[in-house]
């Protein structure tokens, strides 16, 4: 009979986890979500300013879905759209990643790139996100620079060790960034710099949420920081959140919005819209955009 009861349980624990597997990868991957966040960072008598925030996409050739899903958002009618980089995970998805973002090309932009905009993935063991220590491994070069040239082309600022100035909502936002910290990238140093105070509002944007740059933009009067690269821990446990955020980060920042500490700034990492093409499961963890309205505080 314990030997009976022993077997059944073993089959109940492996029908469940192979339940919540096909769930992960087949359902909660797909299940695109607009989160939507009431930033207070605006003077007594502004209006509200709407950032449309994306990051992550890593866009394969075949995913029509999160194409279609991506270019609906125009209807939200942003002032600003900000990606904060990973948009590609091919070498053939460029058509594919510009088919989601043609509509909110109409909009003012701004970006910067991240690991897997440069070069493509690799096969990797999915536990060697819970080790301390492990070696970063690129594949094969992605076509970046044409991805570049039709963004900017729109018109949208390339903040990738970048400082430029847009005009968008009626206001002069100043914004800064870097290129992916995650694999050292990143100069802030040749941006760095007191806001303007001709600015209305200041922005800065870093693929990799990695403190060290925070800290730095944060010092230097940025008041709301966007970032994604942590997939919002893209596996989590209910009651306990993100096993990792795969950078410096605190998991209890994987994403959303947050205070930046020791400091004024308002910190949003964005879970983001896509998944490492070998690990495509999210869990407690649905991709996700999310629209910020910037309001009086």
């Amino acid at each position: 009979m314990r030997k009976r009861t022993v077997l059944r349980l073993a089959a109940g624990t492996v029908a469940a986890g192979a339940a919540t597997l096909a769930y992960a990868s087949l359902v909660e991957r797909n299940l695109f979500t607009l989160r939507r966040f009431d930033v207070p960072m605006l003077g007594a008598d502004a209006e509200p300013l709407r950032i449309l925030h994306l990051s992550d996409l890593h866009m394969m050739p075949e995913q029509r879905r999160k194409q279609r899903w991506v270019a609906s958002l125009a209807a939200t009618d942003p002032d600003l759209v900000v990606v904060t980089g990973d948009n590609m995970a091919d070498p053939d998805a460029v058509p594919g990643t510009l088919r989601a973002l043609q509509p909110l090309l109409d909009f003012p932009g701004a970006f910067v790139f991240g690991s897997n905009d440069y070069r493509g993935p690799v096969w990797k063991n999915p536990l060697s996100y819970l080790l301390p220590e492990r070696e970063y491994v690129q594949g094969v070069e992605l076509p970046y620079e044409d991805l570049r040239d039709v963004l900017t082309g729109a018109g949208w600022a390339d903040l990738n060790n970048a400082r430029t100035t847009v005009k968008a909502g009626g206001r002069t936002i100043e914004l800064v960034g870097v290129d992916d910290p995650h694999v050292e990238r990143d100069d802030y140093p040749a941006v760095a710099g007191r806001v303007s105070p001709a600015a209305d509002l200041a922005l800065g944007l870093t693929h990799s949420p990695e403190p060290r740059i925070l800290d730095q933009m944060a010092a230097d009067g940025f008041e709301l920081l966007l970032a994604g690269h942590t997939h919002g821990g893209q596996v989590c446990l209910p009651f306990f959140g993100a096993l990792v955020t795969n950078c410096e980060l605190p998991r209890s920042m994987a994403k959303g919005l947050h205070r930046w500490p020791d400091s004024t700034a308002w910190l949003h990492v964005s879970a983001g819209l896509g998944t490492h093409p070998t690990a495509p499961i999210r869990f407690a963890c649905p991709p996700e955009a999310t629209l910020l309205t910037l309001i009086p505080h």
